[in-house]
Order: structure tokens, then C-alpha cells, then sequence
């Protein structure tokens, strides 16, 4: 089964999904915005991504530049911080079985299909 972290508002999340489609798969959507990840579930999406809570950040959001830009914080305040934060979270994320990949470029969810 295959999980997309996705965000309709965004062309790379919608052409992911879109990716996956036409492969033939229908993934299960979450919707991160609206039901953000819990402190577990990021870390073991960091974990299958294999990146430091850090290099998932979206830097340019308006809310990382008026709050976080310059903060040496550890990665679980980076971690808290995006779970508070769900739009800091980069997109999309796809997940099947114990990989990941960000879907930036989209086409790097085709290693997972």
C-alpha cells in the first residue's frame, strides 16, 4: 500500500499523486494539513526518508521566517515544531512499506513504484 502526504494546493504534490495513479495505484491520501502527523509518525517518516528533522522543512513559509529562521534548535524541537506547524512540513511525501521519498521531483516516486 502506498501513503502520499499530499496538499491539493501544491502542482508537485498534485503531480505525484498523479504519478502514482497512473501507475496504476490508488493510495491511501492524507490530507497533512488537515490532520497533521503526530511526533511518532514524523520521526518514522524522517527515518524512511533518512533526513535530520532539519532538511524537511519548507524555509520559505512565511511562519518559519517570522519564528524559526536562525534557530539552532535540536531535532526534536525541529520535530515539535513542525507537528504544531504541519505547513512547514515539505511535500509531497510518499511512503510504501518501510521507504519514503519526497515527491521533488515528483517523478523521484517512481524508485517506489
Amino acid at each position: 500500500m502506498i501513503k502520499i502526504y499530499h496538499n491539493p494546493r501544491c502542482s508537485k504534490s498534485r503531480q505525484t499523486l498523479e504519478l502514482i495513479k497512473d501507475a496504476g495505484q490508488q493510495p491511501e491520501v492524507v490530507e497533512y494539513l488537515k490532520t497533521p502527523p503526530s511526533v511518532s509518525e514524523l520521526k518514522d517518516l524522517l527515518q524512511k526518508l533518512g533526513l535530520k528533522p532539519e532538511q524537511l522543512l519548507r524555509k520559505g513559509e512565511q511562519v518559519y521566517k517570522d519564528n524559526y529562521k536562525g534557530e539552532d534548535l535540536t531535532d526534536e524541537e525541529w520535530i515539535q515544531v513542525m507537528v504544531e506547524h504541519p505547513v512547514l512540513i515539505e511535500r509531497p511525501i510518499v511512503v510504501k512499506d518501510k521507504k519514503a521519498v519526497l515527491g521533488r521531483p515528483p517523478e523521484n516516486v517512481l524508485e517506489l513504484l
